[in-house]
């Protein structure tokens, strides 16, 4: 039973920067990749990007590419989503998804999101 605990989020400026962390308990972590996810008010939560956890891969959702950074650190057990270039779209719980034997970057196919943490772009 892997807990995936999600912080770092808080209000920032437009145009400005904020890292996301997801840390997972257990003495062992070792899924086959790390996906984040996004849902903004009102909206349907939509796929951010992903890491493969061997190799440390990435993928990401064109809304954000260019802008935004995953990365992982094995020791820690800890997924990271740098955000650089905010904006105001981009105001949303984030969440942070573990794929045990796959790549997951469909919504539907997640069975239990975490608390998620909140990230607010003011204008």
């Amino acid at each position: 039973q892997v807990q995936l605990v999600e912080s770092g989020g808080g209000l920032v400026q437009a145009g400005g920067s904020l890292r996301l962390s997801c840390a997972a308990s257990g003495r062992t972590f070792s899924p086959y990749a790390m996906s984040w996810f996004r849902q903004a008010p009102g909206k349907e939560r939509e796929f951010v990007g992903l890491i493969k956890w061997s190799g440390g891969s990435t993928y990401y959702a064109g809304s954000v590419k260019g802008r935004f950074t995953i990365s992982r650190d094995l020791a820690k057990n800890t997924v990271y989503l740098q955000m650089d270039s905010v904006k105001p779209e981009d105001t949303a719980v984030y969440y942070c998804v573990a794929g045990n034997s796959g790549i997951i970057t469909a919504p539907a196919s997640v069975n239990s999101w975490g608390q998620g943490t909140r990230v607010t772009v003011s204008s």
